[in-house]
Parts: C-alpha cells; structure tokens; sequence
C-alpha cells in the first residue's frame, strides 16, 4: 500500500501551486526543457477552473510529484496537431458523443523520486477519485515516444491504457512523436480488480458504494 508519508492534495490555493511549480521546474523547465517557463504550465487561473484539476504530491511536505486532469478539453487541438489514427475505421465523432471524455496529462515525479510506483498511484488514486465522481468515463493522454523517463509502460502495462493515434506536434517543445493512449475507466477498473493486488486496492481506497457500482456496472 502507499506509504503514508506520501500525501496528495488538490492544488486549489498559491501555496500548494508554487509547490507544484517546484516539480514542473525540476521536470518539464531544468531536466526535459519542454517548456520555456513552469508558470505557463499552470497560471493562476487553473485554481479557478471548474474543468481543470491539479494534484500535487508530497513527501513529508516537500514536493515530489503533479498530475493535470483536463476535463471536457477542446478536441479541436489534436486536429491542429495532425493526429493519425492507428485504426482508421473508428468513428471519431461518434465516439465523442457517446463517451464522456478527461484528458490526464502534466504527469511529472521529481528525478530522486521517479523509481517510485508508489507516487504515480498515489497521484492516480486521486485523479481517479476526482474522475469517477464527475462521471467521465475515459481518459486521454499523451506520451513521448524517446522520452526515457515515459510513463508509457506504466499507463500500458499497470493501468491499462491503449495506444489509439501519433502525432508530430503538440503543446510542448520536444521533436519526439507523441502516442496518444486512450483508458476505459470501467474496462480498468474490472481488470485491475480481477487482478486482486495491491494497486487496485490502493486506487479504490477511499471508494464508497456507489463509485463501484458506478464503473462495476459499466
């Protein structure tokens, strides 16, 4: 189970989003130079945004890990990114309109802590909770694809996420082509629970009745 030093909060106040700033400096500005500047990955204004969620990692009250949940984001940007679909049979806008779609991104562990599974469910346990509460059914996300510190075997192999398109070009500055992956949140959810280990046991934690119905029914 997640250690219980390993804590992880909503950054809805300047306090926990400077700490969250401290990651995306250390991640995207100083190790991977994806961005000119970390305040542009998170403005002020997110803490306002009733569709954005930020969440942010401690460990014994230093800052060690950021998650970004976009929910409802406009699907116009992957057009603009030349997005080519690895099955060209799905019916893209169908699929838009029956499915309740969140896009998980701005997924950063400091470089000390990055051997760590336990922070990246820790920050997943908490998006998830978010997630399934507001009744969205999917997640979206985008991974580098040489990037050598990339999430993808996680959100694959532990999650369950599906690579569903490429594209070349994207918000942030790395010549790498991006794997778009797509995740069923109900589909994840039944088969980490038949799975029985530890990492659904520490996603669903703090689950009531209802959560699991809500996705075991799906």
């Amino acid at each position: 189970m997640i250690p219980t030093t390993i804590k992880v909060r909503a950054v809805t106040n300047e306090t926990r989003r400077r700490q969250a700033l401290e990651v995306l400096e250390a991640t995207y500005l100083d190790e991977k130079q994806w961005v000119r500047d970390a305040q542009s990955q998170l403005p002020s204004s997110d803490l306002s945004n009733p569709d954005i969620a930020w969440f942010l990692a401690t460990l014994r009250g230093r800052p060690i890990g950021v998650l970004r949940v976009h929910y409802a984001p406009p699907v116009e940007q992957y057009a603009r990114y030349g997005v080519e679909f690895l099955d060209g049979s799905v019916d893209v806008e169908k699929f838009l309109e029956s499915h309740r779609i969140a896009e998980i991104g701005r997924f950063a562990v400091i470089p000390s802590r990055r051997n760590q599974m336990f922070v990246a469910v820790a920050l997943m346990r908490a998006a998830t909770m978010d997630t399934v509460r507001r009744r969205f059914t999917h997640y979206v996300t985008d991974v580098f694809e040489d990037d050598p510190h990339s999430p993808y075997g996680f959100h694959t192999r532990v999650m369950g996420f599906v690579p569903v398109a490429t594209h070349e070009r994207g918000e942030l500055y790395c010549r790498s082509r991006r794997i778009t992956l797509l995740l069923d949140l109900a589909d994840a959810y039944r088969r980490l629970r038949n799975r029985g280990n530890w990492i659904f046991r520490s996603l669903t934690e703090d689950w009531d009745d209802a959560m699991h119905r809500q996705l075991d029914g799906a």
